[in-house]
């Protein structure tokens, strides 16, 4: 169980756990615009989903989740929030949700899809299968997102760093540009691992900027301790 300020977080029946991607993404997710609906791609605990419960007024939060063990444990804690009135999971994968839909549009999509493109094991199927980005290829989510995105929305992602020109490529072929990269380093003096991007259909002016998580073990820096003040019951 993992307890932020407003929602609890079970996780015993899921492949990847609470971890700081997620909570990266939720918080920094560009909600300026207001957003009415919003998607969650690969939700796993329902994590990024509640996050964006909380941070926005959002009257329609669906999320979508293959592994049949991760869904039931999302809809739990979707049902155990403040906001079960507004969050609703699917168990499908991205192929069959797009099927399904007749002319839906969100306002926001967000995913953290998993990010290892070669074949990794850790003994755990369930694991591995969530890491894998064979069963949610970045090449998928540019495309849904493409077809799936409102006029005015924002696709928000946090991917490895060296997948960063490549993911901005496949958006671009999906009409979909980036506005917003936010580059993530753990301490001040390790490299570059992840990047946040927030992309529109229209072209606007590119912000960038970078973040340090920690500046040794276990003292977080104010960048990131301001992020997520609202979720951490205590950060030091």
């Amino acid at each position: 169980m993992f307890q932020f300020k407003q929602f609890t977080i079970e996780q015993d029946r899921c492949a990847m756990k609470v971890g700081t991607d997620g909570v990266l993404l939720g918080a920094w997710t560009p909600i300026d615009h207001h957003p009415f609906s919003i998607l969650d791609i690969g939700t796993g605990t329902g994590l990024i989903a509640l996050m964006l419960a909380q941070r926005s007024a959002a009257e329609q939060i669906e999320a979508l989740e293959i592994d049949a063990n991760a869904f039931e444990q999302a809809v739990e804690n979707f049902e155990n929030s403040p906001w079960n009135d507004r969050l609703f999971c699917f168990h499908a994968s991205l192929d069959d949700f797009m099927e399904e839909l007749q002319d839906e549009a969100y306002d926001l999509i967000v995913s953290n899809p998993p990010f290892y493109a070669e074949t990794v094991s850790s003994g755990n199927e369930y694991r591995d299968r969530a890491r894998q980005n064979q069963s949610l290829p970045f090449e998928d989510i540019m495309e849904a997102a493409g077809i799936l995105l409102s006029e005015f929305g924002v696709l928000a992602l946090i991917i490895p760093s060296k997948e960063e020109e490549r993911v901005i490529d496949l958006a671009c072929e999906n009409e979909l540009y980036p506005f917003k990269i936010t580059r993530v380093q753990g301490t001040p003096t390790s490299p570059v691992k992840r990047s946040l991007l927030a992309f529109s259909r229209e072209h606007r002016s590119l912000t960038t900027d970078s973040m340090v998580i920690e500046l040794d073990r276990h003292r977080y820096t104010d960048a990131y301790r301001a992020l997520t003040n609202d979720f951490y019951l205590d950060k030091k």
